[in-house]
């Protein structure tokens, strides 16, 4: 009986040492992980049935499902394979496909629960926005390039202008590309806005400058700060 719970106990342990190393080792781990926090808050603040936090708890497995699946998929081949074979790389792309679409989907979940939620606050945002004087919105850029410097300062990476937590342009551009969005009307502004922004923090990982992580944290560090000083300062 002793020998049966001692085996239950190392099968939990070692599917926990298997959830911490995922995190530990994969950058894309920590992403969802973010985003599952980010997400798990939100269900605080709005009245969501059963069924939609039951739809949302699953979205949110599966996701973090998918992502052990492809790392366990990724290990297995690199222990077994020391040199490149196309069936190895078609088995990886396979896996982050996987990885790709459970995404994608828990995208759209959260566009139909949480839309119509967030609905009222956007619009009383996009207001207040509208009728700022330009002075206000220039003053609230150089409040979240000041706050940036200081989160940088904070985490202690890089310089204030290279490297670090997060990625300063990131957060720039983000912010920038919020700002026109909320200020314009035109489709095809908010979209080049955006693309523009997503290009500057791709060039920032592409100079190694910033590793994928920083960028996006830096891009919804920048998104969500614009939000808020909107929210509480016009």
């Amino acid at each position: 009986m002793f020998m049966k719970v001692k085996k239950m106990l190392d099968s939990f342990n070692y599917a926990i040492e298997g959830i911490i190393y995922s995190i530990r080792t994969q950058r894309n781990m920590r992403i969802h992980v973010f985003a599952t926090l980010i997400v798990l808050t939100l269900c605080f603040f709005y009245d969501l049935t059963k069924i939609e936090l039951l739809i949302t708890t699953i979205t949110i497995t599966m996701v973090i499902v998918a992502e052990m699946v492809n790392t366990a998929v990724e290990c297995a081949i690199d222990a077994t394979t020391n040199y490149y074979h196309p069936l190895a790389k078609i088995a990886k792309n396979v896996a982050a496909g996987a990885v790709l679409i459970t995404a994608l989907n828990a995208v759209l979940v959260g566009y139909i629960i949480f839309w119509d939620r967030l609905l009222p606050f956007s619009m009383n945002v996009l207001n207040k926005i509208k009728n700022s004087s330009p002075h206000m919105i220039f003053l609230m850029l150089i409040i979240v390039s000041i706050v940036t410097l200081i989160v940088k300062a904070i985490f202690g990476e890089g310089t204030p202008l290279k490297g670090g937590m997060p990625s300063g342009h990131s957060v720039i551009s983000f912010s920038i590309a919020t700002t026109i969005t909320l200020i314009s009307n035109n489709a095809i502004v908010m979209l080049l806005s955006y693309l523009l922004a997503i290009i500057v923090a791709q060039s920032r990982v592409d100079a190694e400058i910033h590793s994928i992580l920083e960028v996006v944290c830096g891009a919804l560090f920048g998104i969500l700060l614009t939000l808020i000083l909107y929210k509480f300062l016009t």
